[in-house]
């Protein structure tokens, strides 16, 4: 039985399969109830006495290592057919979803293209400003009430010199009268950009949002250059059948202002819930650059004017995509931008 033994035990170190079909005929051959290793094990019971430590020991090491041999053997088929060896556990489990562009950035860059299309150039500035680029270049008197807590975040505020406190942009005003202390007309800009204000967050209001405001320098501008720049923008965005109407307002860097208004795009200016049965959605204000935000940028106002006007990404988001509630913009709900794929 030792030499059989000896025998089984230079064949099992030999084995080899192919694939998974041969190396379950050899799991049978050798370890199956009527396989070789049970069979002497079956024949055990005729050795000697003398003999029965020997060839225990060698029954158990052949079986053993034909257990060893059978297993090697299947884990290295399991591991070829799975690809584990060129597989990275550190990848994203599939399918991996494709992402979309954020509605806001969306809006923005399609608002950024139609001024260039109009020779617009992009300008930057900081979000940590000082009151002075935010508010007294832009004629903000200092007892103005948008100086106030209730509608600007401080970071430092100094008492004894107003135009020293440091605050969060309020507007992306700012970026203009940066762009105008450092570069002589023409001036044509647009500036977009993330502003805050110190308001409660609700379906209409939030203390962050986001502005495109534009301005343009130069010598014999007019009013209606102003209108003309609007009513393209409002057809490129809305439709080339969208009209606009402009009404007097107030603002304290612009003379005259206007707010500007579109027939609504829900509605065609019939009158619905969303424009309040006016025909007429409130969408930016606008106006002609005021003398003394010419004259603190060192220009002279008799020989150069300007215009400049602002609007709310979100809000023109909401009305090209019938939003009816701003906080969506920033909950980050899949769901939700999902649907501007």
């Amino acid at each position: 039985m030792i030499a059989r033994i000896n025998e089984l035990l230079q064949e099992v170190e030999a084995l080899k399969a192919a694939n998974a079909e041969e190396l379950e005929a050899l799991r049978i051959k050798y370890l199956s109830k009527k396989g070789a290793v049970n069979e002497l094990m079956a024949d055990f019971r005729n050795v000697p006495a003398d003999q029965k430590k020997e060839v225990g020991m060698r029954l158990n090491e052949l079986k053993n290592k034909a257990q060893e041999k059978i297993a090697a053997l299947k884990e290295q088929f399991e591991s070829r057919d799975n690809g584990c060896e060129d597989l990275d556990l550190t990848r994203s489990a599939y399918p991996v979803k494709l992402g979309t562009r954020h509605p806001l950035s969306i809006v923005k860059n399609e608002i950024i293209d139609i001024f260039a299309r109009m020779g617009f150039n992009i300008a930057d500035g900081p979000e940590v400003e000082d009151d002075w680029h935010v508010f007294s270049a832009m004629n903000f008197a200092e007892d103005h009430p948008a100086r106030d807590m209730q509608d600007t975040f401080f970071i430092e505020n100094n008492a004894e010199n107003v135009s020293h406190n440091i605050i969060l942009r309020t507007h992306t005003s700012s970026v203009q009268s940066r762009v105008m202390e450092n570069t002589q007309p023409p001036i044509r800009i647009i500036c977009p950009g993330r502003v805050y204000r110190n308001e409660a967050i609700s379906y209409r209001a939030h203390a962050f949002f986001h502005q495109v405001e534009a301005l343009f320098i130069d010598r014999n501008v007019s009013f209606t250059d102003l209108k003309q720049a609007l009513l393209l923008f409002a057809q490129e965005m809305f439709g080339k059948d969208t009209k606009i109407r402009l009404r007097p307002s107030y603002f304290p860097f612009t003379e005259p202002s206007a707010e500007m208004d579109i027939s609504c795009n829900i509605c065609g200016g019939k009158g619905c819930r969303v424009c309040k049965n006016s025909g007429w959605l409130e969408i930016l204000g606008s106006g002609m650059v005021h003398p003394n935000v010419l004259r603190m940028s060192g220009y002279d106002p008799d020989k150069i004017n300007g215009y400049a006007f602002g609007m709310g990404v979100e809000r023109i988001a909401m009305l090209k995509y019938g939003i009816d509630d701003l906080r969506l913009f920033f909950e980050n709900d899949l769901r939700f931008i999902r649907q501007f794929k």
